[in-house]
C-alpha cells in the first residue's frame, strides 16, 4: 500500500482540504461494479478526471518501471522517508518580509536532509506514478473512463502530487538560501521567493535522478536562473515605465474639483450681486467693497481699512461697521437667489469675487 506523503497540516494539506479534495493515501481497492463506482464519483472528482485527460502527462522514464514487480520493489520494498516538517516556513517568511529579523531565530527549520538514495526513492515513486497515469491516458485514447478506470486514475494522480509536495516541501530552504544570497534591492523579497518556489516546482518534475546528481544541485541552479530571469524582467518594465508607482495619483480629486467649482459659482454670483447693486447698496457702501476686496477695474490688489478710510475721510473702525453690514446685505440678496449655497460665508464669497 503506498503511504500519503503530504505532512500533516501543512499549508498544501489545508490547500486540498479548502477544495474538498481527498486526502491522497493508500490505492483504493477496485470496485466490484464499475457502474456503482461511477456514481459514487463526487463532481469534483469528475472534473478532475476531465482535467486530467486534457494534457498528456509528462514523466521521467526509468527502466525500473518495466521490470516484473515493479510497483512493489518501489513503493512495498522502499525504506520509508522521513516527511518535512513546514511549520517553520511562513513564520521565518513574515520576519524576513517585515524586517523585524534579519536571520532565522533558530537553525532548526525543520528542513529534512536527504541522503541521494533517499532522493531517488522519492523520484522513482513520483515519477513511476505519473508514469501510471499516462499509461491510463493512453489506454484510453480520449474516450472517458468508467467508474474502475477513473478510480485508479485519480489514486495515481493523488499520489504523484503527494510525492511532488513532499520534495517541494523537504527542499523549501533552498529557496530561502538562493534569495539571501543573491539578494536584489530593486526585486521585493517575496516576490524573489515567490519566483524561486515556482522553480522549484518545475525542478521536481523535470528533475532525473537516474544520471547521479543530487536534487539540489540542480535546483540551486534552475533557481538562480529564475531570479536572474525575474531581475532581466524588471529592468525592461522599468526602462518602458521609469516613473514609480504614486498612491496619490489613484486618489480621485472628485470631491476638490466639486468644491472648487461651487465656491467659483457662488463668487460669480456674489459679484454680478455687487456689480448690478442688487442688494440695493449705499454709495458709500459700494465704495467700501470696491476698495476693500479690489473690484475697481484700475486697482490692483485690496486696499486695507485704515487706507479705505483715508479715502473716504472716516476711522478704520467705521470702515469696518460699513463692510459688515454691506456683506450682510449682499448676504441677503445671495439667499433669495440661491438659499442652499448661502451657508458660504459672506467674508469667503467675497474673497472669491477677488480672486475670479
Amino acid at each position: 500500500m503506498v503511504k500519503p506523503m503530504i505532512a500533516r497540516n501543512s499549508p498544501l494539506e489545508r490547500v486540498n482540504r479548502r477544495r474538498g479534495l481527498s486526502r491522497p493515501g493508500s490505492r483504493p481497492e477496485a470496485p466490484v461494479k464499475a457502474g456503482r463506482a461511477l456514481a459514487r464519483l463526487t463532481a469534483e472528482e469528475e472534473r478532475l478526471v476531465k482535467q486530467i485527460l486534457e494534457q498528456p502527462m509528462d514523466f521521467i522514464d526509468s527502466e525500473e518501471f518495466y521490470r516484473d514487480g515493479a510497483e512493489r520493489r518501489i513503493y512495498d520494498e522502499a525504506p520509508p522517508i522521513q516527511k518535512p516538517d513546514v511549520s517553520w516556513y511562513r513564520p521565518l517568511m513574515d520576519s524576513f518580509i517585515s524586517g523585524r529579523e534579519r536571520e532565522p531565530r533558530s537553525r532548526n527549520t525543520g528542513t529534512v536532509l536527504l541522503t541521494g538514495a533517499e532522493e531517488r526513492v522519492l523520484f522513482l515513486q513520483y515519477n513511476y506514478a505519473r508514469h501510471r497515469v499516462r499509461e491510463i491516458q493512453k489506454r484510453l485514447d480520449g474516450r472517458m473512463p468508467d467508474g474502475e478506470v477513473s478510480r485508479d486514475l485519480l489514486s495515481w494522480y493523488r499520489i504523484a502530487r503527494a510525492y511532488r509536495e513532499q520534495i517541494a516541501e523537504t527542499n523549501l530552504a533552498l529557496v530561502l538560501a538562493m534569495a539571501k544570497r543573491t539578494r536584489m534591492s530593486e526585486v521585493d523579497f517575496a516576490d524573489m521567493v515567490s519566483e524561486g518556489n515556482m522553480a522549484l516546482l518545475r525542478s521536481v518534475d523535470k528533475f532525473d535522478c537516474g544520471r547521479g546528481f543530487k536534487f539540489s544541485t540542480y535546483a540551486c541552479r534552475a533557481i538562480l536562473k529564475a531570479f536572474s530571469r525575474q531581475g532581466m524582467k524588471l529592468s525592461k518594465y522599468r526602462q518602458r515605465f521609469p516613473t514609480d508607482f504614486d498612491p496619490a495619483m489613484e486618489k480621485s480629486n472628485h470631491l476638490e474639483t466639486l468644491r472648487a467649482t461651487h465656491e467659483r459659482e457662488c463668487a460669480d454670483e456674489v459679484k454680478h450681486i455687487v456689480l448690478n447693486n442688487d442688494a440695493d447698496l449705499s454709495d458709500v457702501e459700494k465704495t467700501v467693497i470696491h476698495y476693500r476686496f479690489g473690484l475697481d477695474s484700475e486697482q490692483n490688489s485690496p486696499l486695507t481699512l485704515e487706507q479705505v478710510g483715508q479715502i473716504i475721510g472716516v476711522t478704520k473702525e467705521r470702515v469696518r461697521q460699513i463692510q459688515n453690514k454691506a456683506l450682510e446685505k449682499i448676504r441677503l440678496s445671495f439667499e433669495e437667489v440661491y438659499p442652499v449655497e448661502a451657508e458660504v460665508p459672506a467674508d469667503a464669497a467675497a474673497e472669491g469675487v477677488f480672486e475670479n
